[in-house]
């Protein structure tokens, strides 16, 4: 059977591609079907989307967490070819209009305001990260949520609050903090990973994990993990203990790699 049509109504998840090198997540409850970000080649998505038995010509929008190029690369083309809408708030939208050029259907969303596209209720929190106007997401259908946030320095009061009661969790742990100062990457670079509006270091993940962890939580996939700052033995050795006494599954999302489907 078609992955992208369960049995019965529920939330599937899969990472197409995370990291620095490009970023997507593909969400689905078996009617609507979505991307949350695009940011490899369209030809490279479809792939992906194929490998794992789902449906590029099925997708129904685009939603865009902020402008920076491993995020956007594909929106474009993804939605002339299968014409799509594109979700994004203003300020997004103005920052990306060069790399995803002329679309037809643009459609704004305001951080801290929800919509629906569909049975799916989407809500869009600010992040913190060094983007015009960057966000993270839930999704929510059936008592069952979904929260997505990879691009963050820091883990603010509007983030913990809208990740709280997840059943899965994509979160970012983008690098050990011992790793990145001790890496190749110049002064400035480490100042900006490790800054407010960077990102997530594993440390940071875990005693937010340590916060949000409760009955209900059933997957937690660490993500956009940095190739030169850390890797996914350390992340996982960092992050487990926190989930240790949970049922939680934890895992790692990969650059060059599709996840598995996860299914709640």
């Amino acid at each position: 059977m078609n992955a992208h049509v369960p049995d019965e109504p529920n939330l599937i998840l899969c990472i197409l591609a995370s990291g620095s090198q490009g970023n997507a997540i593909y969400v689905s409850d078996g009617e609507t079907s979505l991307l949350i970000d695009a940011g490899l080649s369209g030809v490279e998505i479809e792939r992906r989307m194929r490998s794992r038995g789902l449906d590029p010509t099925r997708l129904d929008a685009i939603l865009v967490t902020h402008e920076h190029a491993d995020h956007v690369r594909g929106v474009g083309v993804l939605s002339r070819r299968y014409d799509l809408p594109v979700y994004l708030s203003p300020e997004t939208d103005g920052a990306a209009a060069q790399q995803i050029k002329k679309i037809r259907d643009v459609r704004h969303f305001q951080c801290g305001r929800s919509f629906r596209i569909n049975d799916l209720a989407l809500h869009p929190f600010s992040t913190s990260h060094d983007a015009r106007d960057s966000a993270g997401f839930t999704v929510q259908r059936n008592g069952l949520k979904i929260g997505i946030a990879t691009d963050l320095g820091i883990p603010t009061a509007v983030v913990r609050t809208h990740l709280k009661n997840c059943s899965l969790l994509v979160l970012e742990s983008n690098h050990d903090s011992k790793m990145l100062m001790e890496g190749p990457y110049p002064w400035h670079l480490k100042q900006r990973v490790r800054g407010r509006t960077g990102h997530l270091s594993n440390d940071v993940s875990r005693d937010l994990l340590g916060e949000l962890r409760h009955e209900g939580l059933a997957h937690v996939v660490l993500a956009h993990l940095s190739e030169e700052n850390n890797t996914p033995e350390t992340a996982l050795r960092t992050v487990g203990p926190v989930l240790a006494p949970t049922r939680v599954r934890l895992s790692v999302a990969a650059q060059n790699v599709c996840s598995e489907i996860f299914r709640l």
